[in-house]
């Protein structure tokens, strides 16, 4: 029964390194196939701007779009949703807002600067972009969490003008999505998706302006879309599936510790949900949770797909080597489900939310908890971080020389330029030397 839901492995085991690595291995974005739709998709909205994205959007999604305006979403019926909503829904969507704001005003950077001996003035100046545009899927699913943990930070960075595209198939929009985006302060929501709205987002339209960061999942023609826009905008990352890591001990309610593993095997078959554990008992206890909890799930074809594809029960030898096994795995998702979770705290470096003892469950981190739930998948959190505030606010440097300052740093800096053979730095540099002549 088990190895039909889930498999088994073993640290302990010879071969172990090499099924893990394949256990982990999956490989970003995209086919040559896909590369070559979104990169004619990409030079036609380049080229022909609207009725470009009109042309794809009634292709892909089964509009009947004539002109522009058709798929702009005017500001009222962002009101309307939210007074369409049930007040249960409304209330969450305000109260989880509400913490998502505060969690990331405690990330906002703030200029500073230092004056050294001579008036010398060294500093850093944070300034919010501009403009961003975030995407969310809405072909599938719909995602009002995402708009919130993707306008939000945003709008505390300072960003001015926070534009969300959202594709609408056969028209149809979901009012918890145009809700949330009044909620966040989205200033202006198109219904478009694809490829096509990642380069509306890009390079502009007679509509749409052009954007200086994109953020939000999308599908792979969204995520190729995203690579391949890169350096004319910023993007947050190119995310793969969702993942989640269970550190347990063993004494958590095994049911508990199933239904979190499925609370990721539901988004998509190639998730992965992986549980670590010394006692090789209770990984008996949470397949069968995992069998009995699947019976009535209602995405359960989807979530017994992504566990025998990319599941796993990891017996370990004790609870710190499931510590470095974390480490070496650099979950999206980590929970540490043991009797005293924070005397492990130190030793966790790669992860991308870690939720600390019994009673957190992921899931409220996805929503409600506050952090954002925009993480680095597929080992990324090795180098990245969740998104934030940060990620909506540029920081300049400031070098501001008094004479005495200029005389001593001008010296210093026409020797390293003369030792690089760039004699135009070296006597820009000797300019501003007391009693030096450029050109010796």
């Amino acid at each position: 029964m088990t190895s039909q839901c889930i498999r088994r492995l073993n640290t302990a085991e010879k071969n172990f390194d090499t099924q893990l690595d394949q256990l982990l291995a999956w490989e970003a974005v995209t086919s040559d196939a896909v590369a070559s739709v979104v990169a004619e998709i990409l030079q036609q909205v380049r080229s022909r701007g609207d009725a470009a994205v009109i042309e794809y959007t009634n292709r892909f999604d089964r509009r009947e779009l004539v002109r522009a305006g058709d798929f702009i979403v005017a500001s009222a019926d962002l009101n309307a949703a939210l007074q369409r909503i049930s007040p249960e829904d409304r209330e969450a969507l305000e109260v989880a807002a509400q913490r998502v704001r505060d969690y990331h005003y405690h990330q906002v950077q703030e200029s500073w600067h230092y004056i050294e001996a001579d008036g010398t003035v060294l500093g850093q100046q944070i300034t919010p972009m501009a403009r961003v545009g975030i995407y969310v899927p809405g072909g599938k699913a719909s995602y009002p969490s995402s708009v919130l943990m993707n306008a939000i930070p945003a709008k505390v960075a300072g960003v001015d003008c926070v534009n969300m595209v959202v594709p609408a198939p056969d028209g149809k929009l979901n009012d918890l999505v145009l809700a949330a985006a009044g909620i966040a302060g989205v200033n202006q929501v198109y219904t478009i998706g694809g490829a096509q709205a990642v380069a509306a987002l890009a390079y502009g339209t007679e509509t749409i302006a052009a954007v200086d960061k994109i953020v939000g999942p999308g599908n792979v023609y969204v995520a190729a879309a995203k690579r391949a826009v890169f350096g004319r905008v910023a993007i947050d990352m190119i995310a793969g599936p969702s993942e989640i890591l269970v550190i347990c001990d063993g004494g958590t309610d095994p049911d508990w510790i199933a239904m979190d593993l499925l609370s990721q095997a539901e988004h998509d078959e190639m998730a992965q949900s992986i549980l670590l554990c010394p006692d090789a008992q209770f990984l008996d206890k949470v397949a069968v949770s995992l069998q009995q909890l699947l019976t009535d799930l209602p995405r359960a074809p989807v979530a017994r797909k992504s566990l025998a594809k990319r599941g796993a029960l990891i017996q370990v030898g004790s609870l710190e080597e499931a510590i470095r096994l974390s480490n070496r795995i650099a979950p999206e998702h980590l929970e540490v489900s043991v009797a005293d979770p924070e005397r492990f705290l130190p030793q966790i470096c790669n992860a991308g939310a870690i939720f600390l003892g019994r009673y957190t469950a992921e899931a409220l981190g996805d929503y409600c908890a506050g952090p954002n739930h925009v993480l680095p998948t597929s080992g990324t959190a090795r180098f990245s971080s969740p998104l934030g505030v940060y990620d909506f606010q540029k920081r300049s440097s400031v070098i501001y020389c008094s004479a005495e300052g200029a005389d001593k740093l001008g010296r210093v800096a026409g020797t390293l330029a003369r030792g690089e053979g760039l004699e135009a730095h070296a006597r820009s540099a000797a300019f501003r030397i007391k009693g030096d002549t450029p050109g010796q």
